[in-house]
């Protein structure tokens, strides 16, 4: 008996870890169709994004200007985006935004912002976790297609770029933030996805958008 209670006792433990595992290991979701921009909407200029060959466009046409995710908001949750950029382009992945811009320019007003910069002027590069956690130099050649990985869970957001963990942040109880950043914040409800045309000379490629949630 005792022998059968403690195999039984194995057996849960055993189905409860992997019941576990399996909550954050849920199939991912593509978020760009690879044909037009369905579920996706521009905060301002939107022809600044198109679709290219199968590849999504970020090209500002004006100020800057955000491609979000409008289908669903995130909360926890792991983004796998595939990009390159022409040379000297700067641009980034925003998550857990509401949509609201800055008055008089296109910039997201709350969120955080992963970095993809392939520019001198811009200091913050490739990976950086934009004004939190910042790199100075690119991990990766952006003119060649790489990965960038984006997990947020609870309080705590990481980055990675091909493999490589740029990123380690856990959000306080009282972020301290300057008054032009004051929305750079999680939200207990999470927020849409969003992708940055930032400038006129800047010009990024997406080929692949996906999500699961944690």
């Amino acid at each position: 008996n005792i022998m059968k209670s403690a195999s039984l006792l194995l057996l849960l433990v055993s189905l409860l870890f992997i019941a576990c595992q399996s909550s954050d290991s849920s199939e991912y979701k593509d978020l760009f169709n690879g044909k037009d921009l369905t579920g996706w909407k521009a905060n301002m200029a939107p022809d600044s994004f198109s679709v290219v060959d199968g590849v999504l466009k970020a090209h500002s046409t004006d100020k800057g200007s955000h491609l979000l995710y409008v289908g669903k908001k995130y909360k926890d949750f792991e983004l796998v985006v595939v990009s390159k950029s022409e040379p000297n382009s700067n641009s980034g992945v925003y998550f857990h935004t509401d949509g609201t811009s800055r008055v008089k320019a296109g910039w997201l007003h709350t969120g955080y912002e992963a970095q993809l910069n392939s520019t001198a002027k811009e200091k913050r590069k490739t990976g950086s976790l934009y004004a939190i956690q910042d790199l100075a130099k690119s991990p990766v050649d952006e003119t060649k297609w790489f990965e960038m990985k984006i997990r947020v869970k609870g309080k705590r957001i990481q980055i990675w770029v091909n493999g490589q963990q740029t990123a380690d942040y856990t959000e306080p109880e009282n972020p301290q933030r300057p008054a032009n950043k004051i929305g750079r914040l999680l939200d207990p409800n999470g927020g849409f996805i969003a992708l940055q045309a930032h400038d006129t000379k800047s010009v990024w490629y997406f080929k692949e958008i996906k999500i699961k949630e944690l």
